[in-house]
């Protein structure tokens, strides 16, 4: 990667100076404004800075996020769009409002608008209204998990979204989304730019599994592994209550298992942790049912924990579908993992007693924690200070402790995933007791 991949794009010289301040400043003060050379470091080790200092290189950075002091458009001439698209995820909500109130509060712009049904509500002949978007409108949205906007899957034409926009004379437009909603934002940006248009594209990433590359944290994704901590633990009680017992509980995570790895270093019971990063063989001397069967020798419980996208290869279908949005879906591996297991021990004339859980739904609609709406909100405030600014084509993200302002091509171009080799894996294994490897 390099230097300029990661400039962000604007939509030229931004000359309005910004009125923002907070009451305890003189009017000189300044509210801690960045410039565009303020950059956060991708690798901020030692080592990192010495072999740049001794190969005379630039380090790898981000485009600092926060308030410009000057403004590339006026608020009285500002009209906003904000969409909502994918699967639901805790804390869209807390976006929504935090756009709204830091647009309409620090900025004075009155004119926000919300796009219903995901980029299907810029359709017309899906005929969803467009809603205002006001301070009172949204004022308690915060407590309820979804999202008040509704969302949709699945492509739809660029060139009606973007003769919409047109339409509604929208200059700024927001895009609450995951990697496949952000690629949808980038095409909308392209299409903007062939027409000559003077329109930001913005995004705020969402995604449950945090998986979006050069993001530290996604909001939501906090608030999923707490919860799925709580079910986690409820899921114990059952497997010790029973002789041989045994817990199954599938988590999200499409191609990554963040949530699944989060929530057992949380809750320490778990015995197992199995993610797509690190393929494991259901048979075999070091295959998951005969360590599953040396724990129950042992204990007389166990707790396993997968990710939605582990052992994809164990099954024999190679038939390979697709949701609206292009993402390629996975089959069942709870029930598909649960299946083989009762054929395991049935067969053996092995005592057992299994349960099997998914609250995949039941996390991804909760109301966002304390933490995660606190985060929710900060990344929005910072999104809205580069789209007035003229930033565009870009995402909001966090990274070394600071927020940032990432190019979208670069933030989808691949899928963040757990190091099996690293420190957070580590964990696991040293908190689960697993063995390193479950594959010959």
């Amino acid at each position: 990667m390099k230097h300029e991949d990661l400039i962000v794009k604007t939509l030229g010289k931004a000359t309005l100076k910004s009125t923002l301040k907070p009451c305890a400043l003189s009017e000189d003060d300044s509210f801690g404004f960045v410039e565009n050379e303020d950059r956060v470091l991708k690798d901020a080790t030692l080592k990192h800075f010495l072999y740049c200092t001794e190969n005379n290189e630039t380090p790898v950075s981000f485009e600092k996020a926060g308030p410009h002091k000057h403004l590339f458009f006026k608020p009285e001439d500002s009209r906003v769009a904000i969409v909502t698209c994918g699967g639901l995820c805790p804390g869209v909500n807390d976006v929504i409002q935090s756009l709204v109130n830091q647009f309409n509060y620090r900025y004075n712009v009155k004119q926000i608008y919300g796009i219903q049904y995901g980029f299907e509500g810029f359709i017309k002949k899906y005929n969803h209204p467009v809603a205002e978007l006001t301070p009172k409108s949204i004022d308690k949205i915060h407590l309820f998990g979804g999202t008040v906007l509704g969302s949709s899957r699945g492509k739809q034409d660029i060139a009606q979204i973007v003769d919409r926009l047109c339409e509604l004379d929208i200059n700024i437009l927001f895009c609450i989304g995951g990697d496949g909603t952000l690629r949808g934002a980038h095409a909308i940006h392209q299409e903007i730019v062939k027409r000559n248009l003077r329109i930001v594209v913005a995004g705020v990433p969402k995604t449950i599994d945090n998986d979006i590359s050069f993001i530290d944290k996604s909001f939501g994704f906090e608030t999923a592994f707490a919860i799925a901590g709580d079910i986690i633990r409820s899921a114990h009680n059952e497997a010790i209550g029973a002789w041989n017992g045994i817990a199954l509980v599938k988590l999200m995570g499409r191609n990554s298992g963040f949530i699944a790895a989060n929530a057992a270093l949380a809750m320490k019971e778990v015995n197992f942790v199995l993610i797509p990063e690190d393929p494991f063989q259901l048979h075999g001397s070091k295959g998951f049912l005969k360590a599953l069967r040396a724990r129950l020798d042992n204990r007389h419980h166990a707790l396993v924990v997968i990710a939605e996208g582990a052992g994809q290869d164990l099954f024999d279908d190679a038939e390979k579908r697709k949701d609206p949005s292009g993402n390629l879906l996975n089959k069942d591996i709870g029930l598909f993992l649960k299946q083989k297991i009762s054929e395991e021990f049935h067969s053996a004339n092995f005592r057992y007693s299994l349960k099997y859980i998914d609250p995949s739904y039941i996390i991804r609609s909760a109301p966002a924690n304390a933490n995660d709406s606190k985060f929710c909100g900060l990344l929005a405030r910072n999104a809205v200070h580069a789209a007035m600014a003229g930033k565009t084509d870009f995402v909001v993200g966090h990274w070394n402790d600071n927020f940032t302002l990432i190019p979208i091509p670069v933030a989808v171009s691949e899928t963040k995933k757990i190091d099996v080799g690293g420190e957070l894996w580590w964990n696991v294994l040293e908190t689960t007791g697993q063995p390193a490897k479950m594959r010959d």
